[in-house]
């Protein structure tokens, strides 16, 4: 690290070594503003320095930086890792950013359990099954799961559900389930059903077409007529799932096509999933940039970017070819034990492929622009509604929600002029005194944010909503006096007499009637967005935290009482009622209880229905 008041340009760069590393570029206020990496370290940072800038991007960056800190790496891969490391952590605005960074889905078979089940996965593959993607989106994976329940009957449930059936579901009942759970199909026949859904899942359609086939001629040859149906019904909704995927080419192809479309201002590349030659799915992605316009620089970012937190295909096809792509292939394939490719020229399939990812991405950029234009023509008619100077830049709201006092949970959430930053969001468990008291749930959430706000941990909004009337209103004003941010915007949303969309009644202090604006007007539409949001935000947050509560037992909260214990305990008395009913002396009869410890029980379970 360079220490400000000893950062001198060519001794600095005189101490560079020529080995490659990653640099920081940081401000004044010693935010890190911009990470690069290079083959030689001396000579790429010296050029910064040592003559005019070819472009307004890293011009206006030079103006900006006070000192620069060096990492040196041993190979100029491990400079790229460190690349991608540091630009994750410290998101430098002269950057290119991924506004999503949320991992992709998959299907997850257990294949070690003797019935296994099929589920939707996020996050870390470490269990021990097979893994099926990733998917473009959840919606994608549960339309999979739906057509894998209806094609092979395999079981979706937990595994506490499962272990404990003592009859079919109604899975069963309406047959798209086998009902392993009761035996009423044998572990032989249930393999033979998830072998064909890993086929189909592996696309191998035709395989699993002709296992039902012969499946469904023993059937019939055993006069077993009613199971020889059921094949027959397989087959042909197989068919018409074959039918369905209408964009298919031949061979089984794992791929990402890359397209790419710019209108200088905003940047569009669209990831299409290409799996056993099939598309499953795009996804599109909007990086953020400070004034970088070249494609080339853009995609090479992209691909670093993204592909090194995450999983990669055997082909990466995208416009052009990049900087780093030898160097990404060779990382990618050693660190997911494949061969990776990253490709710009094809023909055939793949040049197909990727003209329809450049269609997707141009549509995609398209539907931003006139996304954006109508964000900003909301933003600029709140400003002109509540009597701004200029139009706002960032909105945060506040909502609360609980049920009868349990669990109470806030949230926050942020807008800006490109939409939900949902980064920003933020969630606030409250404590027990706040319990059924909307006004002092509101008062301890807007205190714990805004005490974050003064110290500079948290942007400070233009604007502040909180859901509800007068009251919420009064109470948001006093928490920000005592913070001293009385002179902040406010402005509390009520639903309104007849709690309908367009109705809204909107408070703001030292006015005593309620402003209520058309039912068209860009501004309410907005204010409803936010106000919509987070009470999403809220209410999603309260229902786990009151699941979690329901799937905890108050035994778990007795110290001393550990799992070997409760379960005996439980089954001496056949449940938690059993237990409540029990006296203290009976408590002390199970094996492993003290007096001592049979007491502390006896006035929990007691207290907890009091």
């Amino acid at each position: 690290m360079i220490d400000d008041a000893l950062f001198e340009v060519d001794s600095f760069l005189r101490s560079l070594t020529h080995r490659p590393g990653v640099y920081c570029m940081l401000d004044a206020k010693h935010k890190v503003i911009y990470v690069g990496k290079a083959s030689d370290l001396k000579k790429r940072v010296a050029s910064y320095f040592h003559r005019s800038q070819p472009d307004p991007k890293t011009a206006a960056m030079m103006k900006l930086v006070a000192r620069v800190e060096v990492t040196v790496a041993n190979t100029e891969t491990e400079a790229l890792i460190l690349e991608y490391s540091f630009i994750k952590q410290q998101k430098p605005r002269f950057n290119i950013l991924l506004r999503d960074d949320k991992s992709y889905p998959y299907i997850y078979a257990s294949m070690k359990h003797e019935f296994p089940r099929l589920k939707l996965h996020r996050g870390p593959r470490r269990g021990a099954g097979r893994y099926f993607g990733p998917y473009p989106s959840a919606s994608a994976v549960r339309q999979t799961l739906n057509d894998l329940e209806k094609l092979f009957l395999i079981r979706q449930c937990n595994e506490s559900f499962f272990r404990n059936r003592t009859r079919p579901c109604l899975q069963y009942q309406i047959k798209r389930c086998t009902a392993p759970c009761v035996g009423l199909i044998s572990k032989e026949q249930y393999a033979k059903d998830i072998d064909a859904a890993v086929l189909f899942l592996d696309g191998k359609n035709k395989s699993v077409v002709n296992s039902f086939v012969k499946r469904m001629e023993q059937a019939s040859a055993a006069q077993d007529y009613e199971q020889a149906a059921r094949f027959r019904d397989q087959i042909a909704k197989l068919k018409k799932i074959e039918a369905r995927q209408v964009v298919k080419c031949s061979g089984n192809m794992d791929l990402d096509i890359l397209g790419f479309a710019s209108n200088s201002a905003i940047h569009c590349v669209t990831v299409m999933f290409i799996r056993n030659g099939a598309v499953i799915g795009s996804r599109d992605h909007f990086p953020r940039l400070q004034g970088e316009t070249d494609k080339r620089k853009i995609l090479n970012a992209f691909v670093a970017q993204y592909y090194l937190g995450r999983d990669a295909p055997a082909e990466i096809i995208i416009e052009t070819d990049i900087d780093d792509g030898e160097l990404l292939q060779r990382e990618l394939t050693l660190r997911l034990g494949h061969k990776v490719q990253i490709r710009s020229r094809v023909r055939g399939d793949r040049l197909r492929w990727l003209q329809l990812a450049r269609t997707n991405a141009e549509q995609g950029l398209d539907l931003k622009v006139a996304s954006s234009a109508t964000i900003r023509r909301q933003f600029a008619v709140l400003g002109e509604v509540l009597g701004l100077e200029e139009a706002p830049q960032r909105l945060e709201c506040f909502d609360v929600s609980h049920t009868s006092g349990e669990a109470t949970v806030a949230s926050c959430v942020v807008f800006n002029a490109a939409g939900p930053l949902k980064s920003d969001y933020r969630r606030f468990n409250l404590t027990p005194e706040t319990a059924g008291d909307d006004y002092a749930a509101m008062s301890e959430a807007l205190r714990r944010r805004y005490a974050r706000v003064k110290k500079g941990e948290v942007p400070m909004p233009d604007v502040l909503f909180v859901d509800g009337g007068k009251g919420q209103l009064t109470m948001a004003m006093k928490v920000l006096a005592e913070l001293e941010f009385e002179w902040l915007t406010v402005v509390a949303v009520a639903k309104g007499r007849s709690r309908r969309p367009g109705a809204e009644q909107l408070f703001m202090p030292g006015t005593k009637t309620a402003m209520i604006l058309p039912p068209d007007s860009p501004a309410l539409l907005l204010i409803q967005q936010i106000r919509d949001e987070a009470h999403r935000f809220a209410i999603t947050g309260h229902r786990q935290r009151r699941a979690k509560a329901r799937r905890t037992s108050i035994l778990e909260e007795i110290r001393g009482l550990g799992p070997k214990r409760r379960r005996e305990l439980l089954r001496q008395f056949g449940g938690l009622q059993g237990v409540r009913a029990a006296g203290v002396d009976d408590l002390a009869e199970v094996h492993g209880i003290s007096r001592k410890l049979a007491d502390t029980i006896y006035n929990t379970v007691h207290l907890d229905r009091k």
